[in-house]
């Protein structure tokens, strides 16, 4: 039988109690060899005679109980009855103060986030619906932190208030690695993918002439530097420093440094300047050889570079790439980005309910604090006003009498003469066959598990939806009537105007076709 893959989750057995989780028969003192009785502990003196001075006794008087009063000298004593010294207290070496670690090197600012794996997704989708039963979804999101297969990074760059990265992000497109600088991309680049562009021919030459006796060399590579009175002394130590250990100062470096008069050292490195080293470029449409490396990462940038090396402002990588990150200081943010949301995985818990919910999954709170997921939300069934079967309501009501049972109880009491069963309905094929009780029992729960009138934990317990509780009624506010706005005196236009609307015509109020004269003040 093959073992599934780590994106493939089983929450049934991920979610058991810790000490469910262990084969009871495993030995935690397996590794444990004992200690032979007559093997001294640590710091155990044995049976050693008690020596003067030691606590409770005074080198010169006896015990403490018959000294005398204080000396000055005895009062300068420490705390711990010793005679204080002047180095206990000196700034370097002795007994003084540890000197104060470095600050560590600030984290580069880019954002970190961290996204589920779409298969895995799917996987739990399937079988919190398969199975109905309601899991937590923070302690889902632990669960996919737990295992870099489970989860992806999306490192993305920041922006400055004028749009430019605050710092940018480069990628080497032959094996997907990130880095902070196109120095450090190509650099890395050279060193591991060298053989795909260029290849080394070495030819031999005449030795160095002249009689050496010693060399110099690294101490920290080992790489043989030569005698400090050849001509090419000083620019294989700066070779060497700007390919290797370019972040520590050049005089610090250069101080790691030794003289060996080792013939056989010295042999070598005369063996070494006896041939001479071409680079022939491979992958171009002429042939070149180059001299040298300087000439060689030249050729680089200005034929492969744009092609390898890649400005991106966001980049993805698997869980299980940014373990082994060969950036440090990249590796060092991803990693305390995921002590973070190991402590509280609000970014992922985040992105698991977009995706959940985009398959169909529900969520509510327990207790108004836990979140879970189910495949139904808490819904009350009121058996005195739905009509159910009989059997839902010795279901619901068994359920509700005996708080966090188990589908084994529940079986033990509704059905016990038939085939005791712990699982969900959606894995009963792997069961024995089942009385026709024993299945309408699970029919019914499983209708009540994914109706939401029964919720199932994830630690198997059953628990019926609660009954909402009344809203009080709000008292509506009394409607208060509108003030009036004041009115505005009319004008002189406005008052003629009416006038002459209201008015009859002279010839309506005389009986003539003649008009009467105004007499009115204009």
């Amino acid at each position: 039988m093959s073992t599934p893959p780590d994106t493939e989750l089983d929450l049934d057995s991920l979610f058991l109690p810790a000490w469910a989780q262990q084969p009871a028969n495993k030995n935690l003192y397996a590794k444990y060899e004992g200690r032979e009785e007559h093997e001294p502990r640590r710091g155990d003196r044995g049976d050693r005679p008690r020596r003067p001075g030691m606590p409770g006794m005074d080198r010169s008087r006896g015990p403490r109980d018959q000294r005398g009063p204080r000396s000055p000298q005895q009062d300068r004593r420490g705390p711990g009855g010793g005679q204080r010294r002047e180095r206990d207290f000196a700034p370097h070496g002795g007994r003084g103060p540890t000197p104060e670690r470095p600050a560590p090197q600030p984290l580069p600012e880019v954002d970190v986030q961290f996204r589920p794996d779409e298969h895995g997704v799917d996987s739990l989708a399937r079988q919190i619906k398969m199975t109905g039963r309601a899991y937590p979804l923070f302690g889902i999101a632990q669960i996919v932190l737990e295992r870099p297969e489970r989860h992806n990074l999306i490192f993305s760059t920041r922006k400055k208030p004028d749009g430019s990265a605050a710092q940018p992000l480069f990628v080497c497109a032959l094996d997907d690695t990130l880095w902070l600088s196109e120095h450090e991309a190509v650099a890395y680049a050279l060193e591991k993918h060298f053989n795909t562009f260029y290849q080394a021919d070495r030819t031999q030459t005449e030795p160095p002439k002249g009689t050496y006796t010693f060399v110099a060399q690294c101490g920290m590579s080992g790489v043989i530097l030569g005698p400090p009175n050849y001509h090419d002394y000083q620019n294989q130590l700066r070779k060497l420093h700007t390919e290797r250990f370019a972040r520590m100062p050049f005089d610090a470096f250069k101080a790691r440094v030794r003289i060996v008069k080792d013939e056989g050292v010295v042999k070598k490195w005369i063996d070494d300047q006896s041939w001479k080293t071409d680079y022939v470029c491979l992958n171009v449409p002429e042939p070149l050889r180059l001299p040298n490396r300087e000439e060689v990462e030249k050729h680089f940038r200005l034929t492969h570079l744009p092609n390898i090396i890649k400005a991106v402002e966001s980049h993805q990588m698997s869980g299980t790439a940014s373990r082994a990150m060969p950036c440090r200081a990249l590796h060092r943010l991803a990693r305390e980005n995921w002590e973070d949301q190991k402590r509280f995985p609000l970014q992922l818990a985040t992105l698991l309910s977009q995706q959940f919910a985009s398959r169909g999954l529900q969520f509510f709170k327990v207790n108004k604090t836990v979140t879970h997921v189910s495949v139904a939300r808490p819904h009350f069934l009121d058996l005195e006003t739905t009509p159910v079967s009989d059997s839902v309501k010795r279901i619901v009501e068994f359920i509700h009498a005996h708080p966090k049972c188990t589908r084994r109880k529940l079986f033990e009491s509704l059905a016990p003469a038939a085939t005791v069963t712990t699982q969900p309905m959606a894995e009963r094929s792997a069961l024995p066959e089942l009385s026709p009780e024993a299945s309408a029992v699970i029919g019914d729960l499983h209708w009540l598990v994914h109706q939401g009138h029964v919720i199932e934990f994830a630690n198997g317990t059953l628990e019926t939806a609660k009954k909402p509780l009344a809203r009080p009624v709000k008292p509506e506010p009394a409607v208060k009537p509108r003030p009036q706005p004041a009115a505005e005196p009319p004008t002189t236009e406005a008052i003629a105007a009416e006038a002459t609307v209201e008015s009859p015509p002279a010839a309506a109020v005389s009986g003539t076709g003649t008009t009467e004269a105004d007499t009115s003040v204009p």
